[in-house]
């Protein structure tokens, strides 16, 4: 992971302890989200640490808070996992594209969302195996994370 995600280290891994899941799971949506920026917005509306929609918050809640972003975010992941039986592949799917989505044939998934899941998966596997240097991290980052690591870094 970029060194803005893993400086979330101890948080991310509270936060994989308080929903059950993979803490290398949590660092990588937190990685393909935001590179580790709650300040971050997307162009459609998604917000802070783990890009979430505004209607996943309750009234009054501070979407740019980390651990408000991870309640509500870890929250949406475990739904997207525990609908597809736990397949990493169709969490992150649904994760990206909601929970019926992801129920959709692969073929049918909008092009944002095989881009998620392409890189999500790869990037999960080489952190789950404990490779040092992931070639899918860095193609992410080359692709699609540059200016997103740039901005979190200045923060």
């Amino acid at each position: 992971f970029t060194p803005e995600v893993q400086r979330w280290g101890d948080e991310i891994v509270e936060w994989s302890d308080q929903w059950g899941l993979d803490p290398n799971l949590v660092a990588t949506v937190m990685q393909i989200e935001s590179c580790g920026d709650p300040k971050a917005v997307s162009g459609v509306g998604a917000m802070g640490l783990f890009q979430v929609m505004p209607l996943h918050f309750q009234g009054g809640e501070d979407p740019y808070k980390p651990r408000i972003n991870a309640t509500r975010g870890l929250s949406h992941l475990k739904n997207a996992l525990d609908a597809r039986g736990g397949d990493i592949k169709l969490g992150l799917a649904g994760y990206n594209s909601g929970i019926t989505g992801a129920k959709r044939p692969e073929s049918s998934w909008p092009s944002e969302t095989l881009r998620y899941v392409y890189f999500g998966t790869g990037i999960y596997k080489d952190a789950k195996d404990g490779v040092v240097k992931s070639a899918r991290l860095d193609e992410w980052f080359v692709r699609w994370g540059k200016n997103l690591c740039i901005q979190a870094a200045s923060r």
